[in-house]
């Protein structure tokens, strides 16, 4: 590796490129560790993949699909966009085979089972690919069209992204999570705020976060339009790779005189749960402006690849724990893989959620695109943990989508409107 000072990213990108030095604004061609594509994109690429003229995919061990957005499928045509990932997954005799009972949302998944690891260079076609970045790997999004490609070839071309460093210091308040922190960030400097950028994540209260809010703050960096989101691997993160990760991690940190583009801080201590109101993750407000509004809510939905880790199942159970939802809402729940819907159920939360009036799902995207299992219909209010409110978002166009932690959702739901855990 070069002396010449390099953020994580850029050193990321040097390793894969073959280079001993890389910096922001450098067009390369870089080996990559995972394709990912799921139900929706996945055929797509498929299809180009076959374009290529490629027999086989570049590694079945670093190729894989997840059916997870209209999985059990919906329709007939959800049904045909699975089948064609489990024929691929077959005819390519891919290594990792993920379906109804054994699958999860994707971005839950893959940390999870130990196929993304630190120091990866992952893409994905899916926009919040960017959640790894929370194991200290490069991850990003990428069009069903250069995943076909690099399934085939194992690289694609980048143009090295500049680095933003946010560093979140200070204690975080009581009903303060993760979600906030991020929403808080994204209310400040726009949904445009950090435009093919690294969002490079730091200071005490990423310090003293667990994995669950980390993958929460880099799944929701590409709402800031950033090319990716990372943290430095700490104790923590090798903590939680320990007996997991397939591969042998890499653990990178910026140099102490790396280049930034520029670095913004705040004081957690100061935050207030956050509330995205629609149409745009960007149009925040605290949770004490949201009680004041008298928001009236239909749906809540907890889960989703932000907040379905069982984080955010145990945050939900501590609010609904003797409790009832509202009987003009209805509340759903999705754990983001089988394994959390066990750990839920060995941990008691299942029960409290249910004696709670709370639907739970199976691991599925559903209802944060749209898809199924809780679309809203004209007028419609729904306070949701996922990471996305724009127009017909969820369903009707008329309908309206309010983002937030678990917390802020679980309290919602049992008020009727939006609220903060401390009225109840």
């Amino acid at each position: 590796m070069s002396k010449k000072p390099m953020t994580i990213t850029e050193k990321i990108f040097a390793l894969h490129s073959d280079r001993v030095y890389t910096q922001a604004g450098d067009l390369i061609e870089a080996n990559i560790d995972i394709a990912l594509a799921n139900d929706i994109t996945g055929p797509i690429a498929i299809e180009e993949f076959k374009k290529t003229g490629a027999k086989n995919v570049f590694d079945k061990s670093r190729v894989v699909l997840v059916p997870d957005h209209f999985v059990p499928n919906k329709d007939i045509k959800s049904a045909i966009q699975a089948k064609a990932l489990r024929d691929f997954t077959k005819e390519q005799d891919l290594t990792h085979k993920f379906d109804v009972g054994t699958m999860g949302i994707e971005h839950a998944l893959l940390p999870e089972k130990g196929i993304v690891t630190a120091g990866d260079l992952i893409i994905g076609a899916d926009s919040h690919t960017c959640t790894y970045g929370a194991l200290g790997a490069f991850s990003t999004g990428v069009g069903s069209t250069d995943l076909g490609c690099a399934m085939a070839s194992g690289s694609t071309w980048f143009k090295v992204p500049s680095t933003i460093k946010v560093i979140f210091d200070g204690e975080l308040n009581k009903y303060v999570s993760a979600k906030d922190l991020i929403l808080y960030l994204i209310g400040d400097i726009g949904v445009d705020g950090a435009l093919y950028k690294t969002l490079e994540f730091s200071g005490s209260a990423i310090k003293s976060m667990n994995m669950d809010g980390r993958f929460t703050i880099c799944n929701m960096a590409i709402e800031a339009g950033a090319k990716n989101g990372i943290i430095e691997p700490d104790e923590t993160t090798k903590e939680y790779l320990k007996n997991r990760s397939l591969r042998k991690p890499l653990f990178l940190k910026s140099d102490e005189d790396a280049v930034f583009e520029k670095v913004i801080s705040y004081d957690v201590s100061k935050i207030e749960p956050m509330v995205a109101y629609p149409h745009l993750p960007e149009n925040t407000h605290p949770i004490s402006k949201a009680i004041q509004d008298n928001i009236k809510i239909n749906q809540v939905v907890i889960g989703s690849c932000t907040n379905g880790r069982l984080e955010d199942i145990k945050a939900a159970a501590e609010i609904f724990k003797g409790r009832k939802v509202h009987p003009d809402v209805r509340a759903i729940v999705f754990p983001a893989t089988q394994d959390i819907i066990l750990k839920s159920i060995e941990l008691g939360y299942y029960q409290t959620l249910l004696e709670a009036n709370v639907a739970i799902s199976t691991p599925t995207c559903g209802p944060c695109l749209g898809g199924h299992c809780g679309i809203l219909a004209p007028e419609e209010v729904c306070i949701s943990t996922t990471n996305r409110n724009f127009v017909g978002r969820m369903g009707h166009t008329d309908s309206k989508i309010y983002l937030a932690s678990p917390y802020i959702a679980a309290a919602s739901a049992i008020k009727g409107r939006i609220a903060s855990p401390e009225e109840l």
